[in-house]
């Protein structure tokens, strides 16, 4: 897997505080290891920042069901392109960074599946597009093994 500096040079430029200040709207699918489509979502985003510190409400609405999901983070700006995050499901700090048009995000999540509760390795990787548009690829991974792929497309409102 590259390191998000292989993108140092690449446009338009990601900054996460610019990007998740405000409304936006967001469509993805989760894809299991087969590539079979497992679960289809919409999520309403709403972010707040005040100095290094922002605030991303996430609103999931799942197809399959109509079932609600809401995940609130909290979200600090480092030193050098570095970002630490948490949310009420998330067991460890989340860390990531970026870099030109690009940034990866990890963290440790508990994820629900079938009325039992995983600890799973979330590898998000976001590229900023033109036009509002930001893409979100995330590798769910246990015991270093990729089980789930996460795809969100994100636009700003």
């Amino acid at each position: 897997m590259p390191t998000v500096d292989r993108y140092a040079d690449t446009g338009p430029a990601f900054s996460p505080e610019a990007y998740f200040n405000g409304p936006i709207k967001a469509w993805g699918m989760v894809q299991d290891r087969t590539g079979l489509v497992r679960e289809r979502f919409d999520v309403k985003m709403i972010g707040r920042w005040t100095g290094d510190t922002g605030t991303l409400e996430e609103d999931f609405t799942y197809y399959s069901d109509g079932r609600t999901q809401r995940r609130v983070w909290t979200i600090k700006k480092l030193a050098d392109g570095r970002y630490e995050g948490s949310a009420s499901d998330v067991k460890e700090k989340a860390v990531g960074q970026a870099s030109g048009s690009a940034m990866r995000w990890k963290y440790v999540m508990e994820l629900p599946v079938g009325g039992k509760v995983y600890d799973v390795v979330f590898d998000d990787w976001m590229f900023q597009m033109n036009d509002g548009v930001l893409i979100n690829r995330s590798y769910i991974k246990k015991f270093g093994i990729t089980v789930a792929d996460l795809t969100i497309f994100m636009q700003k409102q």
